[in-house]
């Protein structure tokens, strides 16, 4: 995409994909969902979580989970991620890119696909901002996730002032 090409609405994208934001759960820690500095917003840590805060998952991956039913899991903490940035920012729109993502998945010992599961997160933002959902990114394995949840996301987005 140059300058001078049009950009596609996120919120046209997601609309186009089928894909109504949920409502995002209110807080049950001592944190907030995001905070925004100058023209980044970091996003606190993200789960499959439902509207009332219960896991919509639990398990471990190479244990109780696939890695590709992860990666389904991973996409459904992006499109929660995303509805608590619309909420904070008021439309998607104001995303100017996704500028860093780190993904912890909750693993058996000798588990080495983390990075796969965690593209179920990335690719669904490349779906939605285009080029400007292309990101760094780290994807680790970790031995525990709060509630036994199988995948945490946190992510840093750049936004339009």
């Amino acid at each position: 995409m140059t300058e001078n090409t049009p950009r596609t609405s996120p919120e046209a994208r997601l609309l186009a994909l089928g894909i109504a934001l949920p409502t995002p759960p209110t807080p049950v820690g001592s944190y907030v969902p995001g905070v925004i500095v100058g023209n980044l917003l970091f996003m606190s840590g993200h789960g499959p979580f439902d509207d009332k805060g219960r896991p919509t998952s639990q398990g471990k991956l190479g244990q109780s989970i696939s890695a590709e039913a992860g990666k389904k899991i991973a996409r459904e903490v992006a499109i929660n991620m995303l509805a608590s940035v619309r909420m904070l920012i008021g439309s998607l729109d104001r995303v100017k890119r996704v500028v860093k993502v780190l993904g912890m998945v909750n693993v058996q010992e000798g588990f080495t696909a983390s990075p796969a599961v965690i593209n179920g997160f990335s690719d669904l933002l490349i779906e939605v901002f285009g080029e400007s959902g292309r990101h760094a990114r780290s994807a680790v394995g970790v031995a525990e996730l709060p509630a036994g949840i199988p995948v945490e996301v946190e992510a840093v987005f750049e936004i339009f002032s």
